[in-house]
């Protein structure tokens, strides 16, 4: 199934959900990828330095309780996930940057995953409603996309 990739179709329909769930980012090196796998990660990314890993906090927690401290979760900082619910395409254009210029402008930091079906936004947890109105704005087109 082929998503949407008319970019005003996608800021009107993106209906921004907030996940209840606190997340964290973490690094840890290649070899721990099987032991950090089978807790559920919500997601993973291979890069160069590591392996990242995008964790609920309830999980880092006891990664990190169980581990020692070289998996690199660094549990200080905890992010909400907001899913973008639009079936966006993998080749649309200017969606990730209408989203990330609007919450730039409201000061909100922003890391985006696109994955098949939807983007997830995961900004500061003490930052997450004030993005969800922003976002809100946004789809409402309270919020210039140009």
């Amino acid at each position: 199934m082929r998503g949407e990739t008319d970019l005003a179709k996608l800021v009107s329909g993106m209906r921004p959900v907030l996940d209840p769930k606190d997340y964290v980012f973490g690094t840890f090196p290649e070899n721990a990828l099987t032991d950090v796998a089978v807790h559920g990660p919500l997601g993973l990314f291979l890069e160069a330095e590591g392996v990242t890993a995008i964790l609920p906090l309830d999980v880092a927690l006891k990664l990190a309780a169980d581990r020692s401290p070289d998996l690199g979760l660094d549990v200080s900082r905890t992010f909400r996930r907001i899913t973008l619910t639009v079936h966006s395409s993998l080749e649309a254009v200017g969606l990730t940057a209408a989203v990330s210029r609007a919450l730039a402008d409201a000061g909100i930091p922003a890391n985006v995953v696109a994955a098949y079906f939807h983007d997830h936004v995961f900004v500061p947890a003490e930052d997450a409603d004030r993005a969800m109105e922003v976002l809100l704005q946004l789809s409402l087109g309270s919020v210039d996309i140009a």
